[in-house]
């Protein structure tokens, strides 16, 4: 099934050409792109970590919305920028450049569909700043063409009542969340027998700067972990990643309402 965890009627590539041209209200109809990687998550994950929990999100998400809401997904954009990882065997990586170009012109050829509402669901940490050039400069090449550079985890959620403190900072990849989120997703997938616990070491300490947050400094994955893991993978449970699940959902659900009925800020309209 190429739709996957997306509702079928929500699957954008199941329509045909004449669906799309006779569409009604195509300018509010949301146009969701996921972006996620095919890179390492540890010993116990598979390296669609990222790319499945964007499509595991979404197709829950569009589940739950409503009816007289139009919104698709796209395929999922599997490859994304994951150069960090790149020591560890089995990340496939693009350049910022060769992704910048990719989403530019995905987005040319909706506009000319005539489709004025785009997201960029991105679900994976490393690039969160190559979709918001693409959008500035998509938004900039089209004035009307509404775009928002989104990542799958900062919707509303109850992560914070889920993970620890100390895996909520430093936490950030195949640990806690992540993990529980693939029981959920792709058990059969995960081998909850290798999970470690591994938290990013060497960090500078009495420091302004961090690894990520306000001023942060550039890093590789292998400066600061020998297993690819930052976090605690072992106490990850189908439990909590069902309702880590069903939350984020639920917070998509609430932003795709917001973006169909958006309207562009214009300074100089009358």
């Amino acid at each position: 099934m190429m739709h996957g965890f997306i509702p079928q009627k929500r699957y954008f590539p199941y329509l045909t050409w004449t669906e799309i041209q006779l569409m009604s209200d195509k300018e509010n109809v949301v146009m969701i792109q996921p972006v996620g990687a095919i890179e390492q998550h540890g010993p116990h994950l598979p390296i669609v970590v990222d790319s499945a929990i964007g499509m595991g999100v979404l197709g829950k998400a569009l589940e739950k919305l409503e009816d007289c809401i139009p919104a698709y997904s796209l395929p999922c954009l599997y490859y994304g920028k994951s150069n960090e990882h790149w020591h560890f065997p089995g990340t496939i990586t693009l350049s910022a450049q060769t992704l910048l170009l990719v989403l530019i012109e995905i987005a040319d050829s909706l506009y000319r569909s005539g489709f004025r509402k785009l997201v960029l669901m991105n679900s994976h940490g490393g690039q969160p700043q190559v979709m918001e050039i693409a959008a500035r400069d998509i938004h900039q090449k089209y004035g009307d063409f509404l775009v928002f550079p989104l990542f799958t985890w900062r919707v509303p959620n109850i992560a914070h009542e889920l993970l620890t403190e100390k895996e909520l900072e430093y936490g950030i990849h195949a640990g806690d969340a992540e993990t529980s989120i693939l029981l959920s997703l792709l058990p059969e997938q995960v081998k909850m027998e290798k999970a470690i616990t591994e938290y990013p070491r060497d960090l500078p300490e009495d420091s302004l700067l961090s690894m990520e947050g306000q001023l942060p400094f550039a890093w590789l994955t292998s400066e600061l972990t020998q297993s690819g893991v930052m976090g605690d993978a072992t106490a990850a449970t189908k439990e909590k990643g069902d309702r880590l699940l069903e939350s984020v959902a639920d917070g998509w659900v609430r932003v795709i309402k917001d973006i169909y009925k958006f309207r562009q800020p214009n300074a100089n309209k009358i």
